[in-house]
């Protein structure tokens, strides 16, 4: 009979042995929590597609952050829900808009949370498209002036990071020069560097109101085919001026996490993304996962393949296991 002398399951025969060769550590450090605010007073509406994610008001939004940083959670990123819509999503830039109240209320209240601020237009248009729209196209150069117009606002109501999502080219730049010439300088921008048309958007479209009227957002967001377009698309935003790209959604896209990760010589975050989140959920209410094990597995999953930062809607629950 034949024994071998290299027997890997020396090293997995009790707990302490797994601590010490895992090659992987997932950390509170690394989570970044997406929340989503309204209008309104003592509003906390769940999202039915969502379960355990909801859209505030900013009072609510306040006491939710304090438990969020108070888990040691580093960041949350902000997605707003406007009282109007319109065909120039003029609420993205409103210095009196939810999300520059939101921004406001946390950096009083919970100063010590970083707060990132979502750059897009899909939540405050009627049409539901990521820029302006014209005789059903969506044009790209005059979206960038109203996309520099949204970040510059969210920076001067306090913002620490601006995240530009809409996929319009040379968006990074026009945000970079736009705050630089505002002397915001020093915020960052943390680029939807490599954002797919994924079919897993689904659920946020419900929180943040958001699908899109006509059409899909597949002119201006990626092939789910394409991995040499990803690499073009982050390196574009480098020299542009990002200082964190982002790869959106994670779990399918693994592969290109990773290729991220080796090419470039910046930070790097996956977004755990709505349809990832809610179909564990999902599986999980049927008895068919095991949701806390799922979950970490996920996150552990991205973390492995070379994300510096996830945003994730398991952030609260995955810093509570990670206290533990």
């Amino acid at each position: 009979m034949f024994y071998p002398s290299y027997r890997p399951r020396r090293m997995r025969k009790n707990p302490q042995f797994r601590r010490m060769v895992r090659e992987t550590a997932l950390s509170v450090d690394n989570l970044i929590y997406p929340m989503f605010v309204i209008h309104g007073k003592n509003v906390r509406k769940e999202i039915s597609s969502m379960p355990g994610n909801f859209q505030l008001s900013v009072d609510n939004l306040v006491k939710d952050a304090r438990a969020v940083h108070g888990l040691g959670i580093p960041a949350v990123i902000l997605f707003g829900i406007p009282k109007t819509k319109d065909e120039m999503g003029t609420g993205a830039y409103d210095d009196k808009g939810i999300i520059q109240t939101a921004v406001r209320a946390l950096k009083d209240k919970v100063p010590d949370l970083m707060v990132i601020t979502d750059v897009c237009l899909c939540e405050y248009t009627s049409h539901g498209h990521c820029g302006i729209v014209e005789n059903g196209e969506i044009l790209n150069d005059p979206t960038l002036e109203l996309l520099a117009r949204e970040a510059v606002s969210h920076a001067r109501a306090g913002a620490d990071m601006v995240a530009p999502s809409d996929m319009m080219d040379g968006r990074v730049g026009a945000i970079r020069d736009a705050l630089d010439e505002e002397g915001l300088d020093q915020i960052p921008i943390m680029s939807y560097a490599v954002k797919y048309a994924s079919a897993f958007y689904g659920p946020f479209r419900d929180a943040a109101e958001s699908p899109p009227k006509f059409g899909d957002r597949s002119s201006y967001q990626m092939d789910p085919a394409n991995t040499r377009e990803a690499m073009r698309e982050a390196e574009l935003d480098v020299a542009e001026g990002a200082d964190i790209l982002m790869v959106k959604p994670a779990l399918p896209y693994l592969d290109i996490i990773h290729r991220v990760r080796d090419e470039f010589d910046l930070p790097v975050a996956a977004y755990n993304v709505s349809g990832e989140y809610s179909m564990i959920k999902a599986a999980a209410r049927l008895g068919w996962l095991d949701e806390k094990k799922a979950m970490m597995e996920s996150l552990t999953a991205i973390k492995r393949a070379g994300a510096d930062l996830i945003l994730t809607y398991w952030a609260r629950e995955a810093a509570k296991l990670l206290h533990e």
